[in-house]
């Protein structure tokens, strides 16, 4: 077997609009603009895109334009692309198909999928097998089978052999809990010295039936909480003993996110603002994305609506965006308590109520000046019903004094 090397990349998500700025995206454009630009420079054998190289089933003229021209740079390099749909470019009907089939026709990659035995071989180097993306786990179990049996995949002894697909792998040490895992392993053949993946952002590697199992992660940060990945993809050598060694090659053109997470348990709606504000301006840094997490449970009588994200997200000057992220939780009178009230001794309802409120403002004020607040609370409820609104004012007035 003669050796040789390819590019393993997946999950480029071209076209993708993040957070409805044009500038992220021409953000993924440049990210595979690199990759390209690397991969002409590495000389690979081939490139293996392992899905949802677009992150629409039905991308712009735009972003479809730039892509048919890195296409055609890698085919003027002598550099075959090998395709396989992901969830995000899979065909949306099985009338139009995918974009992917108008690409393969014109030359520019070769769909796995779409052709004969759902392979491709370079003599005496690689067999490459691919299989489509059915979307969800009760699709894949019900189609990958019969998709199979129409199309056997078989695996060469005298070659390196290579399965390509996208979607999760139901192993504890593969899957994200955000994802459903959609392929049961049972359902991939043996006989592959290289599984290459795609679907999960993460980077993943390890032995996989007596292969390798390998997810090269996104070029570009899809979500927040993919801002700590490095973003790149492999290069992967095979010697003449078909051993394979994939090597990461980062990118540097991916847009900066500064994450800022932070607890405000138990701080009032107006702190965490200020407090929020002042975070972002310490943060701020030019071009970056910078992604306030706000964490914590509220005092009880607070709302999220009360924090000012409008002033914390223009807390930075120099930033492309400040984009929050509110995961604040609400808090009301435990249930427990709620309980002890209503259904303990015998007393009238507006004593039950009493009790209720001055339980809600007592984490935040004295005893008396929570008695004070229930008591104008209970005040209130009588002229609000009959739309009194000059005693509601005058009730209000007297609690500011």
């Amino acid at each position: 077997m003669k050796p040789f090397s390819f590019v393993h990349a997946s999950d480029l998500h071209l076209g993708y609009a993040q957070y409805g700025l044009e500038v992220r995206r021409q953000d993924f454009d440049n990210a595979f603009s690199e990759l390209v630009d690397k991969t002409i420079e590495l000389k690979p054998d081939f490139m293996i895109i392992a899905g949802d190289l677009f992150h629409q089933a039905r991308p712009s003229n735009h972003t479809l334009e730039n892509t048919i021209r890195s296409f055609k740079r890698l085919k003027d390099a002598g550099i075959p692309v090998l395709t396989v749909d992901g969830s995000h470019d899979s065909a949306p009907n099985t009338i139009t198909s995918t974009i992917l089939y108008p690409l393969d026709s014109a030359g520019l990659i070769i769909h796995l999928p779409r052709h004969k035995g759902a392979c491709w071989t370079k003599p005496d180097c690689c067999y490459v097998y691919g299989i489509p993306n059915y979307h969800n786990r009760h699709k894949t179990q019900e189609a990958l089978p019969r998709f199979m049996e129409e199309n056997p995949p078989t695996p060469q002894d005298a070659v390196a052999n290579i399965f390509v697909f996208h979607g999760a792998v139901d192993l504890p040490e593969v899957k994200p809990p955000y994802i459903e895992a959609e392929i049961s392993p049972d359902l991939l053949p043996e006989g592959f010295c290289y599984y290459a993946a795609g679907h999960i952002h993460d980077r993943h590697m390890g032995k996989f039936k007596s292969g390798l199992l390998v997810y090269s992660g996104c070029i570009e940060t899809v979500g927040y909480d993919e801002a700590k990945i490095t973003k790149g993809f492999y290069h992967v050598q095979v010697d003449e003993k078909g051993q394979v060694t994939p090597e990461l090659i980062e990118l540097t053109s991916p847009r900066r996110f500064i994450i800022l997470e932070y607890d405000f348990t138990g701080m009032a709606s107006a702190k965490i603002t200020e407090q929020a504000a002042q975070m972002v301006k310490e943060a701020d840094e030019t071009d970056a994305i910078i992604i306030p997490v706000l964490k914590g449970t509220l005092p009880a009588e607070a709302s999220r609506t009360e924090v000012d994200v409008p002033k914390i997200r223009c807390a930075a000057q120099k930033a492309l965006l400040v984009h929050p992220i509110v995961q604040l939780k609400e808090t009301a009178v435990a249930d427990e308590v709620v309980r002890s009230i209503f259904e303990g001794e015998f007393k009238d309802l507006k004593t039950k109520a009493f009790d209720y409120f001055v339980q809600i403002f007592a984490d935040r004020y004295d005893k008396e000046d929570a008695e004070k607040i229930a008591h104008t609370a209970l005040g209130l409820i009588e002229p609000l019903s009959r739309k009194q609104d000059e005693k509601v004012k005058q009730t209000i007035e007297e609690l500011t004094k």
